[in-house]
């Protein structure tokens, strides 16, 4: 065999084994790839995160509700999931004092409107009236300014002239009646009230003052049930009547328990 000749058979072997050990190196397993450590007193290295999906825009003008997601119950409806509405607040009542309480008792709430004021006795001086009966209510309203000028003497003089002059006077009646329970003369004045009672029966003003004026007479006397009634039933007759609203009042106030 020539040298030229094992020269070439050298090279091919060479050959052949370079490739036989580059296949074996491409068949070996391969090492896992770990991230090189940072060195020693560096700064982490931040992990990125990808940032989230754009939301679709709401269109201008709607209003975006957000709901809480459904408890997976089926024995809860979503509407018992809302809170319930808060109560409406109620009003703080204070009890009112004595002072305070309304001059009509509760029995009597239905009570009509009160009456115009006919306590005038010049205006009932018309053309129609009579020269008698006219100077009898002259008298009368002069003896009802010295009542209340608490003067009750010289007003049942007056008055007595006054019946004289007109002994179909009903007012004159009613302010004897007056002067006499000014005087402390209770059942006096009683008598003269029956008497004014018959002569103003389709008067109901006048007659609610007959009532109040009796019922301060019986309370004078002690007789409360009594008072109380004529006061009801003058206010039954005209509400506004204050005489007896200011008594049932005061009445009330009496009945009431005394806390010490």
């Amino acid at each position: 065999m020539k040298i030229a000749d094992v020269k070439n058979f050298s090279d091919y072997l060479a050959g052949g084994a370079l490739a036989l050990a580059i296949a074996l190196a491409g068949c070996a397993p391969q090492r896992p790839y770990r991230a090189p450590l940072p060195p020693s007193g560096s700064a982490p290295i931040p992990t990125r995160v990808p940032p989230p999906a754009p939301q679709p825009e709401a269109p201008p003008g709607s209003i975006e509700i957000i709901r809480k997601p459904l408890v997976q119950d089926p024995r809860i409806r979503e509407q018992d999931l809302e809170p319930p509405p808060a109560p409406p607040e109620k009003e703080s009542v204070i009890p009112p004092s004595v002072s305070e309480y309304p001059t009509i008792p509760e029995a009597q709430l239905a009570l009509p409107p009160p009456l115009p004021d006919d306590s005038s006795l010049l205006a009932k001086i018309t053309a129609g009236v009579t020269p008698q009966r006219a100077a009898s209510l002259r008298l009368t309203d002069e003896a009802s300014k010295l009542l209340e000028a608490g003067e009750p003497a010289k007003a049942i003089s007056r008055l007595e002239r006054s019946i004289v002059i007109d002994s179909t006077n009903p007012y004159g009646y009613f302010y004897l009646a007056k002067a006499q329970h000014r005087l402390g003369r209770y059942k006096a004045s009683l008598n003269f009230l029956d008497v004014t009672a018959a002569r103003l029966s389709g008067d109901p003003f006048w007659l609610a003052e007959v009532h109040a004026l009796r019922g301060e007479n019986y309370r004078a006397l002690g007789q409360l049930q009594q008072a109380e009634a004529n006061y009801a039933q003058a206010m039954r007759l005209n509400s506004g009547n204050r005489t007896a609203a200011d008594a049932l009042l005061r009445l009330r106030a009496d009945a009431l328990p005394t806390t010490r």
